[in-house]
């Protein structure tokens, strides 16, 4: 992989991420209508977030068309150049729906399966971050850096809950379990701003059940390139089972604590 491969590849998941991000922002309707339903009729998916996708990929196929796509809202090419671009349109679609402010276009592109780009781009919080890995993460000229490690039981964790009844129930007394052990938890809406706002130094973790390929994989290489560490059980990369991002004095324990909580299942 070269480093001109890879600043191309951010130039264009910069520019799209800024296109769907303008998009999202201004043309929103003041109907809003759900398109339809995924896991449950809580799980939505507007007419936007599929507006925002079609823009994503339709620019990500005029200027490189050899390469894969995997998309929330369908898109799924194989491609054959090695790159593969993994979309979240709209990650934080339920606070979209509702006019609240926390909600991100998250773009990675991978090489051979690995992450190396990374953008999430945040347009109500005037802010767009970006990773390259081995090259820092920054938001705008700021270079980013998690926070100096607390005791666990002083750290600020953010975490998430699906829209599956059964599952969130389970989720909830994690949670419920979690609180007493540490300064306090946290629940954005959206994993992509969570896992930079790890990087960013504004939580001291984040851990969350259920994510797809889409929900992670831009936010966890600026996590990781902000100093953090991620994965998911012991021993495991973050995934669907669980994914967990903290400063490093506080990965180990929370990792162990949510062990222990059993928040890698249902």
């Amino acid at each position: 992989m070269t480093e001109a491969l890879t600043s191309e590849l951010l130039a264009l998941a910069l520019e799209a991420a800024d296109r769907a991000g303008t998009l999202l922002r201004d043309g929103r309707p003041d109907d809003l209508a759900v398109a339809r339903t995924k896991s449950s009729p809580i799980d939505v998916v507007t007419e936007m977030d599929l507006a925002a996708e079609k823009l994503i990929t339709a620019l990500l196929a005029e200027r490189r068309p050899h390469d894969g796509v995997l998309g929330e809202e369908g898109a799924a090419t194989e491609g054959t150049s090695g790159v593969r671009w993994v979309v979240d349109p709209l990650d934080g679609t339920v606070n979209y729906l509702y006019g609240l402010p926390t909600w991100a276009v998250s773009i990675a592109a991978q090489v051979d399966g690995e992450t190396v780009v990374g953008v999430v781009a945040a347009p109500l919080r005037g802010e767009t971050y970006r990773a390259v890995r081995g090259g820092g993460a920054y938001e705008g000229g700021r270079r980013l850096s998690c926070r100096p490690a607390p005791p666990l039981d002083q750290a600020l964790v953010s975490t998430g809950f699906n829209y599956v009844h059964r599952v969130r129930s389970h989720q909830a007394e994690v949670a419920h379990r979690l609180i007493p052990r540490l300064r306090d938890i946290r629940r954005s809406g959206s994993a992509a701003i969570d896992l930079c706002d790890v990087a960013a130094g504004r939580l001291d973790g984040y851990y969350e059940r259920g994510l797809s390929p889409w929900d992670l994989a831009a936010g966890d290489l600026v996590a990781r390139e902000a100093g953090a560490l991620t994965g998911g059980r012991p021993g495991t990369p973050p995934s669907g089972e669980l994914t967990v991002a903290a400063s490093p004095g506080v990965f180990a324990p929370l990792q162990e604590l949510l062990e222990e909580l059993g928040a890698w299942h249902d």
